[in-house]
């Protein structure tokens, strides 16, 4: 399972993470944050984090996620396929990026969106049909992302899932 972070969910981060199970992880994107203050930001979740042993995602380049200290980099294969080892969380929208995803030395992809969601207002979602013959033909594990909450992914038996919406909401106080 894991949380993705956006301007929408900041306010609820801690609290998120203090309830989030061991082995889950947390996808930092914060683009509406300028570069010092996402680095801060990014290095204060990731102590609250590490403590409970979540794993943090740097969305950018691995040579930027391994500057910041985090434990994956997140972003479309183009952005992740060069840069020393570090596990990679690759973006995919279809088949032919399911097999950049793989020629960028994947990790895991998040294939998307799989629901309509209000990350993409007015595109289609792949659907659970779909979504499980794209998830097949991929070599590495497909997490679910789009629309997705707890209920949805036991539907679909992905091999794990991510929201921003989806998860946060259930985190909220």
């Amino acid at each position: 399972m894991w949380l993705v972070s956006d301007a929408r969910n900041d306010a609820g981060l801690e609290a998120a993470l203090a309830r989030l199970p061991r082995g889950s992880g947390l996808v930092f994107r914060h683009y509406h944050l300028p570069p010092a203050q996402r680095v801060a930001r990014f290095r204060a979740l990731a102590r609250a984090a590490r403590g409970r042993g979540v794993a943090m995602a740097w969305a950018g380049s691995v040579r930027e996620a391994r500057a910041v200290g985090a434990d994956a980099c997140y972003g479309p294969a183009e952005l992740l396929a060069r840069g020393p080892g570090l596990a990679r969380l690759v973006t995919a929208h279809s088949l032919a990026e399911i097999g950049k995803g793989r020629q960028a030395r994947a990790s895991a992809l998040l294939l998307s969106p799989v629901f309509p969601t209000r990350s993409h207002p007015g595109a289609p979602g792949l659907g659970a049909v779909r979504f499980r013959l794209l998830a097949a033909r991929s070599p590495v594990p497909v997490l679910a992302l789009g629309g997705m909450d707890a209920r949805r992914a036991r539907a679909l038996r992905a091999w794990g899932w991510a929201a921003i919406d989806g998860l946060a909401s259930s985190f909220r106080a």
